[in-house]
């Protein structure tokens, strides 16, 4: 089970993270079959990743014949037996929803070959619960990609409880052969890393603008400006897609009750179909085609304190480290390469002072209960 043996890789599922694997995956040389339910699903993906390909071309990255090699190593597949024939890697990235998962890994588990290695591209469901829906959980890994894969560094590699030490060495080789940087996530935990912190962000930002009564754009430019994100965490979440938001949220919560602290306004923008920026409207609203940024001002920033937020992002994060999920090093990697953190979050946690992030967590159990409840290591940080 080495990295040497893996020469054909299947992809299931051409949406935007399926098509995105198997770009990057032709990029560093591998043969791909990419398989859809339909062929239209499949001429859409083929297009996006020629138009993809042919950016590359015109920014001068790739030659035109590279980019006509790259995109010919990529065969459209809807049959699944005929996608399955000869591959030594299945990379799943089907929509996350546990049912659809349960049928595809039957029919996939009753067609691939033996030495067929298995890896998910979830972002949030188990990978021990995925696994045990196969023959070979010990050689099921999960493989996490951020949106959209031609760009983001990051990848999690996350074994679940019975996957053996070489599919995870052959894991993180691949991530690096595909020019990406693996984090390893070391234990099968809600949300894993990236999203443990951002998707409860995203409901607490919700909690914050009721309880003090303030505009979104003054809440996301405390974000921008004062917790050096990206972006605003709401301007985040429409970026994101509130489908994405709410999907994650009722898996973590489902598994983890302590993880994420659920508000309601966030299943309510889910069933009025207002997803975020694809949609035109979630927390905000948008106009036409191209993507739109929020306007975000350092003198709006000033007029907020967000220390419940950076709380709640601390809180995580020190329960990663105190549960053995990650090491601090890894989780600031993590937070840099897959959330665009400008500054390491435990840097900005200091500027805030620990004492006080402590002591807000613990006013805000005490009203709310807890799930605000300090972590042990966020308390001995303080010390």
């Amino acid at each position: 089970m080495s990295l040497s043996t893996i020469n054909k890789i299947t992809i299931l599922g051409s949406g935007i993270m399926g098509h995105g694997i198997a770009q990057v995956s032709a990029m560093a040389g591998y043969n791909v079959a990419l398989r859809d339910i339909e062929q239209s699903f499949l001429d859409k993906a083929m297009e996006k990743i020629k138009w993809s390909l042919n950016k590359l071309v015109e920014k001068q990255k790739l030659s035109q014949t590279e980019a006509d090699k790259i995109f010919a190593r990529i065969t459209p597949v809807v049959d699944m037996e005929q996608a399955l024939k000869g591959t030594d890697l299945l990379i799943e990235a089907v929509p996350e929803d546990m049912n659809l998962k349960r049928e595809v890994y039957a029919e996939v588990d009753s067609l691939a070959e033996s030495r067929t290695l298995y890896a998910s591209n979830t972002s949030t469901l188990p990978i021990t619960e995925m696994a045990a829906l196969t023959s070979r959980p010990e050689r099921f890994v999960g493989l996490h990609f951020f949106n959209p894969p031609q760009l983001m560094p990051l990848v999690e590699v996350i074994p679940g409880s019975k996957t053996n030490q070489s599919m995870i060495d052959m894991a993180t080789g691949l991530v690096q052969k595909l020019g990406k940087q693996p984090v390893l996530c070391k234990k099968d935990v809600a949300g894993f890393i990236v999203n443990r912190i951002f998707i409860p962000l995203v409901h607490e930002a919700v909690y914050c603008q009721e309880r003090d009564n303030v505009p979104m754009t003054t809440i996301d430019s405390a974000v921008k400006f004062k917790l050096s994100f990206p972006m605003g965490i709401f301007e985040l979440a429409d970026y994101s897609g509130l489908d994405v938001i709410h999907k994650a949220t009722v898996e973590m919560h489902s598994r983890d009750k302590k993880v994420i602290r659920p508000h309601p306004k966030i299943k309510q923008l889910f069933d009025e179909k207002n997803l975020g920026q694809k949609s035109g409207k979630g927390f905000f609203e948008y106009k036409g085609d191209k993507y739109e940024r929020i306007n975000l001002t350092e003198q709006e920033a000033a007029k907020y304190n967000p220390t419940a937020l950076i709380g709640v992002a601390a809180n995580n994060a020190a329960w990663l480290i105190s549960n053995g999920v990650c090491s601090k090093e890894d989780l600031e990697k993590a937070l840099k390469l897959g959330m665009g953190l400008k500054k390491e979050l435990f840097t900005t946690v200091q500027e805030f002072g620990v004492k006080n992030i402590v002591h807000s967590l613990q006013d805000l159990a005490a009203k709310y209960g807890p799930f605000y409840d300090p972590d042990p290591y966020l308390v001995k940080y303080q010390d």
